[in-house]
């Protein structure tokens, strides 16, 4: 993908939509009341943050970008609240209406452990007054020349009447801009030239008037909407059958789901609504803007709340490589089932050790004909502080995340975890190899753990190395030729 995530702090964009907070309360559950068969959640902490509209400029803050907002909001304590959250995010807010007779709504969702057991929502649905509509209008049309993309967060809570709506988009095609819309409700003809709508599954569903049971339905749906609101694209999330991109005069588009864990799914779509903007702000095409705002929505359902995604993060996932090196790291808690799995399907597991310190061919040799006395192979390298202690000041050369992912993309490798030294008994202990091997500069008697593989009925093995090479004798050498320069 050629988006370049550097120029997002070049992108300026504004967010119109319905602002409100989000309140978890988070606890455990320890046992049933007497008072009613319910739930009692023992709270621990509370938080509060962003959300509907705010948590997609909270996204895009989250980015680099910069960010406006525009909307009606109440005039009290949780108003108050949602301004300091947005000074402290460093957002405009000049395009903000206060009005006293409305309240800021609040989502109150309890968490006990990791699930959400009830939301407490406190709100008004009432459409905004014609006079807020024109100053929102106003200050629309006196700043749209500022921002590259437009996102309207519709949460149906009386912001976007109809009206409202038609002289937003208009303008916005008037000023030749990006405006991206997130839809609610079933009548999605208000949102009619917009450049693209984004509704979930069931969103599009209801709205086309088309259940959504299979692909040939999903195509339907999605094609009845570009033509009957119309909109040039509908980027549809499908949950695990990944997005859909629907336009005119093109085959629909499918975007491979990124297969997580879901913990929460709470703002996945406000994930979606920013990242799609912010990707055509940069520059990207529609279809790489999507793929991004995919990858995006995959990080944040695996988080509890209503969260974000880092620039980090998407490039971690980003990476070509990245996701198969991660499957291959584990800690010793995620490796113990795994290799009971595989012994119990009568795989012979190989693992051998070490510093692995600047890897060289010596090392290569090792882990590759290891790999060829068994099934699956384990590598077990030395933290940072066991590498010191071992090879003494100024080791490791490399830091332990390199040396695991460095050892992770070798073909040769199933699995990699990192370990103490003092730890490698209990290390061995757990995997129980049936082939524990080392170089053969060691000895049978002299390989650490050689007793307990025998107990279990394993064997150690020492693999012939025919080049006198090490890590320490080449970055003396390396030393060395830097002393002598000098």
């Amino acid at each position: 993908m050629n988006i370049d995530l550097s120029s997002f702090d070049m992108c300026r964009i504004l967010v119109l939509g319905d602002l409100m907070i989000d309140e978890y309360l988070w606890g455990e559950v320890e046992r049933i009341s007497p008072e009613a068969p319910v739930q009692v959640v023992s709270v621990a902490r509370d938080t509060t943050t962003l959300g509907g509209a705010g948590n997609v400029a909270n996204n895009l803050v989250a980015l680099g970008a910069k960010v406006s907002v525009s909307s009606v909001i109440g005039a009290g304590e949780n108003a108050n609240l949602l301004l300091k959250l947005f000074e402290d995010l460093g957002v405009d807010t000049k395009g903000l209406i206060q009005d006293p007779n409305r309240p800021t709504t609040r989502k109150t969702r309890i968490i006990a452990g990791h699930q959400q057991v009830l939301r407490i929502d406190r709100e008004t649905k009432q459409e905004i007054s014609g006079d807020h509509a024109d100053t929102l209008v106003q200050f629309f049309k006196e700043r749209i020349d500022d921002f590259q993309v437009v996102l309207i967060s519709d949460y149906g809570k009386g912001l976007f009447t109809e009206p409202l709506l038609r002289r937003l988009i208009d303008t916005a095609e008037e000023h030749k801009k990006v405006i991206i819309v997130d839809p609610k409700g079933l009548n999605f003809k208000k949102y009619a030239g917009a450049t693209a709508v984004t509704p979930n599954k069931r969103e599009a569903s209801l709205a086309a008037g088309i259940e959504i049971v299979d692909d040939v339905s999903l195509i339907a749906a999605g094609q009845k909407l570009v033509q009957d609101i119309p909109v040039q694209k509908v980027l549809m999330s499908c949950g695990k059958e990944g997005m859909f991109i629907f336009e005119h005069g093109e085959e629909p588009y499918r975007i491979s789901h990124e297969a997580r864990q879901v913990f929460d799914v709470s703002g996945a779509g406000d994930t979606v609504l920013a990242v799609l903007g912010l990707g055509l702000a940069s520059g990207a095409a529609f279809r790489q803007a999507a793929v991004l705002a995919n990858v995006a929505a995959g990080i944040v359902v695996g988080k509890v709340g209503t969260a974000t995604v880092s620039g980090e993060e998407l490039l971690k996932a980003l990476e070509p490589s990245a996701r198969a090196l991660a499957a291959k790291q584990k800690t010793m808690s995620d490796l113990v089932p795994i290799v009971e799995r595989l012994r119990a399907e009568g795989k012979t597991i190989v693992m051998t050790n070490g510093c692995f310190d600047l890897l060289h061919v010596g090392h290569v040799k090792l882990l590759s004909a290891s790999k060829k006395m068994g099934d699956v192979l384990i590598v077990a390298i030395d933290d940072d502080k066991s590498v010191k202690a071992l090879k003494g000041d100024g080791r490791p050369v490399i830091g332990a995340p390199e040396r695991l992912r460095i050892i992770s993309a070798l073909d040769c490798v199933d699995y990699a975890t990192l370990f103490s030294t003092e730890e490698l008994e209990h290390v061995i202990e757990s995997v129980r190899p049936d082939v524990l091997t080392k170089g053969s500069n060691y000895t049978t008697k002299t390989v650490l753990g050689r007793e307990i593989v025998e107990r279990f009925g394993g064997r150690v093995e020492l693999i012939t190395i025919t080049q006198a090479v090490s890590s320490t004798q080449i970055i003396n050498q390396i030393k060395q030729g830097s002393s002598e320069s000098d």
